[in-house]
Order: C-alpha cells, then sequence, then structure tokens
C-alpha cells in the first residue's frame, strides 16, 4: 500500500512487533450462566437501608427509658406497690428488721430506675405511706397490729373482749402476725371465727368462762318442746297460764316525760293615753242641745 510505503520503517518494525506479542498472549472468555430461567425466577434483593444508631445522637431509648416516658405516674406507682408488696411479704415470713433504699431495691430487682424517681420514693411516697415506717434512715413494714407471736394475738383478743370492743378481721390478723396460719391453728381452741354476710371473715376471743353446765334432762326437755306452730303471742298465752311472766314485763321499761301545758295567761294590753293635758278644759254640751 501507498500509505505504508511512505511510514518509516522503524515505525513499521515496531507495529509488527506489537502485533506478534499481541497474538503470542492468551484471551480467556467470561463463561455465562447456563440456567437462565433459574436466574430470571429469582425476585431482586432490595437493598436494606442502614439503620439508624441511636447512641450517636446521644439518646439511650432502652426499656426502663421508654416506660418511663411513655408513663411516668403508672410507672412510679408500679414500682412503689412492688416494694409495699415485698415488705409486706418478708413482714409476714418473720423477717422483721428494717433495710435501707438501696437493700429494698437490691431484693425488688429495681437497680435500673431513675435518680428522680428514687428521690420521690425517699421523700414523699415511702414516709407518707401508712404500711411503711421510717426508722434511723431505714424502712420496715407497718401491720395493722403489732404483732410478734400467737402469744400476742390471745393478749389482744382478750383484752378487746374484756373491753366490749368485739373481734379484728381476719385480714388484719394473716398482716400482722408472723406465720399466722401456723398460730391460728394452735389457738383454735381460743378463738371463734364468724363469716360476715360481706364473706370477710372475723375472730373473736373464746372466753371459756361462760359455758355453763347444763344437765342432759333439761337438754332433752328443751329440745322435746315443739314450738314450731306457736306465735310469740300463744307462746306468752301459755306462760301466763303456767304462771311464768314473759320476760317483756321484767324489762326496763321506758317512761316518755308528760309534756308541760303551757298557762293560759290573759296579756292585759296597755293603751297610750292622748291628749291628758287638756283634760280639765273639755266642757260637755250634751244637755245644752236638748
Amino acid at each position: 500500500m501507498e500509505i505504508s510505503k511512505k511510514m518509516d520503517p522503524a515505525l513499521m518494525r515496531e507495529r509488527e512487533a506489537f502485533m506478534r506479542r499481541a497474538i503470542a498472549q492468551p484471551t480467556i472468555e467470561k463463561k455465562r450462566p447456563t440456567n437462565k430461567a433459574s436466574s430470571s425466577s429469582e425476585p431482586p434483593k432490595k437493598k436494606s437501608k442502614p439503620q439508624q444508631n441511636f447512641s450517636s445522637q446521644g439518646t439511650s431509648l432502652n426499656s426502663t427509658n421508654y416506660r418511663f416516658q411513655s408513663g411516668s405516674s403508672k410507672y412510679r406507682f408500679g414500682v412503689l406497690a412492688k416494694i409495699v408488696n415485698f415488705m409486706k411479704a418478708r413482714h409476714q415470713q418473720g423477717d422483721s428488721y428494717p433495710l435501707t433504699i438501696d437493700e429494698i431495691m437490691d431484693e425488688t430487682n429495681q437497680l435500673d430506675i431513675g435518680q428522680t424517681i428514687k428521690t420521690w420514693l425517699v421523700n414523699e411516697a415511702l414516709p407518707n405511706n401508712p404500711k411503711i415506717k421510717f426508722e434511723d434512715g431505714k424502712y420496715v413494714f407497718q401491720p395493722a397490729y403489732n404483732l410478734k407471736s400467737r402469744k400476742d394475738l390471745h393478749r389482744l383478743l382478750n383484752k378487746r373482749d374484756q373491753q366490749g370492743l368485739g373481734g379484728i378481721m381476719m385480714d388484719d390478723v394473716m398482716e400482722s402476725l408472723p406465720h399466722a396460719q401456723v398460730g391460728l391453728k394452735k389457738l383454735a381452741e381460743h378463738l371463734i371465727i364468724l363469716t360476715r354476710p360481706d364473706k370477710k371473715k372475723v375472730v373473736y376471743f373464746n372466753d371459756k368462762t361462760f359455758k355453763l353446765q347444763i344437765d342432759e334432762e333439761f337438754k332433752e326437755l328443751w329440745n322435746s318442746t315443739p314450738v314450731d306452730s306457736l306465735d310469740e303471742e300463744k307462746i306468752e298465752d301459755y306462760l301466763k297460764k303456767q304462771g311464768i311472766n314473759s320476760m317483756q314485763d321484767h324489762g326496763p321499761k321506758k317512761f316518755s316525760a308528760p309534756q308541760r301545758k303551757k298557762p293560759n295567761r290573759k296579756v292585759h294590753r296597755k293603751f297610750k293615753k292622748l291628749n291628758d293635758h287638756v283634760q280639765n278644759i273639755l266642757k260637755d254640751y250634751s244637755d245644752e242641745k236638748k
């Protein structure tokens, strides 16, 4: 060719050397996947969004902070209720020694509470709770009655019976007396337990000195007398026929004080006399007219 003839022979030699090196260098072809159907059936993978790092923003959203932020009042009183129930349970088991606030939080597994709630417990919630007592920087459960043993319960019921105060609620006994079930079982013969209409039980002292020894003969006579078909008036008539006065005759009678009649007093009204200063000047002309 005319162009190749006009080129520099040195450039021609470099071109020929390049072509020889290119022919001598091997080439590798990339194989395409043969199963096109399987590759096309697979859905394309979605790119996952990068997760936000809250720690880098300076916010810790753990479960405790979330509960505190979402309902602080409910969470606070939940912490307080857990403390009161724990103190009550340990008192019922016989553990009556006081605990510090840190020991209470450790025993109730509530060490993750914030300083704000802890300050509220120490300054407001625990001092104002009637079931918690503060002694020398520590807290102890305060039951309805100060009972340490079943002997204390026996003395308390006996004292209330002598003073006519009646019994005490079973719930208060269960709350105040450690190991109450065992104590009530051992004092069964000294107690009387009655159930009120609202299904709440009351514990009374059983005073055995009021028990009377009655002969079996009188018991049989009492049980053999039928009074089902008799009303109070018929029973009263029967007792009168037998020479027995009914109980109402011996009872105290209430006399009503007679009402005093107000005396009829005639009220004499005093009229003011007028023209007293001209009494001597007046003259009667009745005779002159006749």
